[in-house]
């Protein structure tokens, strides 16, 4: 096995690790307000999740090849310098995750790779065009409108049923917000699982295993979307715990709306290619059914350090991606792409042992915000006895 082939595997491991952190993170977008209205089990929704993440990652490939042909250039990159965004990537997922930031896989991909390019490759390397296009617009537009079609058709969900018995309404938003939140991850799978596709086909046309217009290999997308749905069933907790209960106390027509509008988004975006976040979308949504119901609370904190961590996503990954393909570039080789997983692999490590001090489950993921608490991940302590 050559190098070049070693480098390669090593990159197809991290593509897949990125993924597997793509899809507990992102779990959230699909299911957190039907955990949050209680519409699901934790564990079912999660494991329903899984399941058609897993479906929807066949049914379009189209954000797959803006990903690979459209935020870089294939012919002046190398597959360290993949690899390194990858690092950049995950790096970045795991940050937000810890502390419960429901932040875009989408960017942190995009920007990982765009530092790591930049860094291996100059500016030569980046399609400036495509990222505006294809990836800054969309990242502004998405969640403004989802916000705003959601606001609305919450207002008008709450009109149609004024009159109706609020157990009857309960009982019917409940079984639709079933159909809606699976929806969510139907397009979930369709957009997301395709980022990371995009990613490995890059590293092998770059290595010259297939061509630049031989399409995503059929093994790409069977692993990819396996990687994505056993992170959904994983369940990322402490995301799910801010966007069902830190924006927002949401009820079940607020539920089923909320899911509906970011899945008729996200599936939009899909089909036309563009890289668009779907945590943004979903968090967009929840917030527009809270501004549309009339006395609902938006806890204003929680929303402030979201759009902090959206604005910051794509710089942040470049810069954890860059400095992955500095010290891997000035090792050499793949003597250098070891040593930076090596590195990585300890940080996630202890990313992850971070997040055991104050640990989020499927068992506490609802229990009551503290009031005033700065962040939705505080848990209420039981009352003495």
């Amino acid at each position: 096995m050559t190098e070049g082939t070693v480098i390669v595997v090593v990159v197809v491991l991290f593509g897949l690790a990125f993924d597997f952190t793509n899809g507990f993170h992102d779990t959230a977008n699909a299911m957190a307000t039907s955990v949050a209205t209680g519409a699901l089990r934790p564990r079912v929704a999660v494991g329903l999740s899984g399941v058609l993440n897993f479906v929807g990652a066949f049914l379009s490939l189209a954000v797959a090849t803006t990903i690979a042909t459209g935020i870089v250039n294939a012919s002046v990159i190398t597959t360290t310098v993949v690899f390194a965004g990858l690092v950049g990537a995950i790096t970045w997922n795991l940050v937000t995750w810890l502390f419960g930031l429901p932040s875009s896989s989408s960017h942190a991909v995009i920007g990982g790779t765009i530092g790591a390019a930049f860094v291996g490759s100059g500016w030569a390397a980046i399609q400036g065009a495509g990222i505006v296009s294809k990836v800054l617009v969309p990242a502004f537009f998405s969640p403004i409108i989802a916000a705003l079609a959601a606001a609305l058709s919450v207002m008008l969900a709450f009109r149609i049923v004024r009159h109706a018995r609020p157990d009857f309404v309960q009982r019917a938003y409940r079984i639709g917000q079933v159909a809606s939140a699976s929806l969510v991850s139907l397009a979930h799978g369709t957009n997301d699982a395709q980022k990371t596709m995009g990613i490995i086909t890059l590293a092998l046309i770059t290595n010259g295993n297939i061509s630049s217009h031989a399409g995503i290999p059929e093994w790409v997308v069977v692993t990819c979307a396996a990687a994505i749905a056993l992170g959904t069933y994983m369940g990322g907790w402490r995301v799910i715990r801010t966007v069902g209960k830190g924006i927002t106390e949401i009820s079940t027509p607020q539920g089923f709306v909320a899911e509906s509008i970011s899945s008729a988004v996200i599936l939009g975006a899909a089909h036309l290619g563009f890289a668009v976040s779907t945590t943004q979308v979903a968090s967009g949504s929840v917030l527009g059914v809270g501004l549309g119901r009339r006395g609902a609370a938006v806890r204003w904190s929680t929303v402030g350090q979201m759009v902090v961590a959206w604005v910051v996503t794509i710089p942040s990954a470049a810069i954890f991606g860059g400095a992955a393909e500095f010290v891997a570039g000035r090792i050499g080789g793949l003597p250098g792409v070891l040593v930076t997983a090596a590195v990585a692999v300890g940080v996630y490590a202890a990313i992850y042992a971070a997040s055991r001090l104050h640990p989020v489950t499927a068992d506490n993921v609802n229990a009551p915000i503290p009031e005033g608490a700065p962040s939705a991940l505080a848990i209420e302590s039981a009352p003495a006895t």
